[in-house]
């Protein structure tokens, strides 16, 4: 009888740009400074979460650390968690410069990560989440309503679809375009991967999930032709 390891979904298997090439994670850094605005983004997160000083959260998929070391700023710990190693490094050097001391780094994913801390009061995860299948996405979910405090504050902000199906190639090119232009060729063929080979699912579907998983929700926003979606909940 084959174990649970052999099917279990493999989150560190990668899909379109090699991340474990320092050249490419310096890239992407950078093209995230074009194509976001990356001080208005983490501004809107730490308020969302009611991001106090005596607060200690958790990001999934923190990639090279915008908002973590942001977020380090002002509250007690942060875990700064994703499945690049070379990411990470990337994040602790940026974080030493700052000196910034109250970042945690750990090597996993949502499926993986098992926390050795006290019950977290936020956990945050920003255009990450699209990488699991939907059935995964609900063990995710599920797996970060276990880590947080009763009350404990989510924010989840991915690709989500929310468009109607009759406007769906439509909302998709504009959509392609749009982050090509913001930033470059090659971006935009990075766009086109997710779209064809990641795990962007509708809002009605993630909503349920969330509620499913024990989370109310208290606010969602929708951004860039309705395909980039923010939800804040609460654990109930």
């Amino acid at each position: 009888m084959s174990s649970y390891k052999n099917w279990k979904f493999n989150e560190f298997n990668q899909v379109g740009t090699n991340y474990s090439d320092i050249s490419n994670v310096k890239s992407y850094d950078e093209r995230m400074q074009k194509f976001r605005d990356i001080k208005t983004e983490n501004e809107f997160i730490m308020k969302s979460i009611g991001l106090k000083k005596d607060h200690t959260i958790l990001e999934f998929g923190c990639g090279t650390g915008s908002f973590a070391i942001e977020a380090a700023k002002h509250c007690k710990k942060v875990y700064a968690v994703d499945v690049s190693s070379i990411m990470l490094k990337y994040l602790k050097n940026k974080a030493q410069k700052k000196d910034i001391r109250n970042i945690v780094t750990v090597q996993s994913g949502f499926l993986n990560y098992e926390h050795k801390g006290e019950p977290l009061d936020a956990v945050v995860t920003n255009a990450a989440l699209h990488h699991l299948p939907d059935f995964w996405k609900m063990v995710a979910l599920h797996n970060i309503n276990t880590i947080l405090k009763p009350g404990g504050r989510l924010f989840l902000g991915d690709v989500v679809f929310s468009f109607p199906i009759e406007n769906c190639m439509e909302s998709i090119n504009n959509f392609i375009n749009n982050i090509e232009k913001a930033t470059d060729a090659d971006f935009g063929k990075e766009a086109e991967t997710h779209i064809r080979e990641e795990f962007s699912t509708y809002d009605w579907i993630l909503k349920g999930m969330l509620k499913r998983t024990n989370f109310s929700i208290d606010k969602v926003e929708y951004m860039n032709e309705k395909l980039f979606t923010c939800f804040v909940c609460t654990k109930k």
